[in-house]
């Protein structure tokens, strides 16, 4: 797997050759998951049938059960990934913020992401 990799700002970055892409590493599936997670569905417009179904299964009172079934999926489907050891949700309705904290397993290893979305 290569994936190009983010700076701080959450852009893509160049200027350094290979220096700039996560090769087989775990890091960069964690970068791939987070991604997949912040992108709403039908954003982008190569392809209006990816993305995280905020509008239909997230967002709304009472909505937890669907949201973790949903987002979860997200997280399996992305390339590298082999499974979710741990996974937690919570919601902040202060900021408005959902942070999801899960343990993935992947092709490369072990790592633990928290995405706030």
């Amino acid at each position: 797997m290569r994936y190009r990799m983010l700076d701080a700002n959450g852009d893509c970055s160049f200027g350094q050759g290979q220096a700039n892409f996560y090769v087989d590493q775990v890091e960069g599936v964690a970068q791939a998951v987070a991604t997949r997670l912040k992108l709403n569905l039908g954003e982008w417009f190569l392809d209006t049938t990816d993305g995280t179904p905020f509008d239909t299964q997230v967002l709304g009172k009472y909505t937890q059960a669907s949201y973790d079934a949903a987002i979860q999926a997200r997280i399996l489907g992305t390339p590298g990934v082999t499974g979710i050891t741990a996974y937690s949700s919570s919601f902040n309705g202060q900021t408005r913020t959902l942070t999801i904290t899960a343990t993935i397993s992947t092709a490369y290893g072990s790592t633990t992401i928290t995405v706030p979305i």
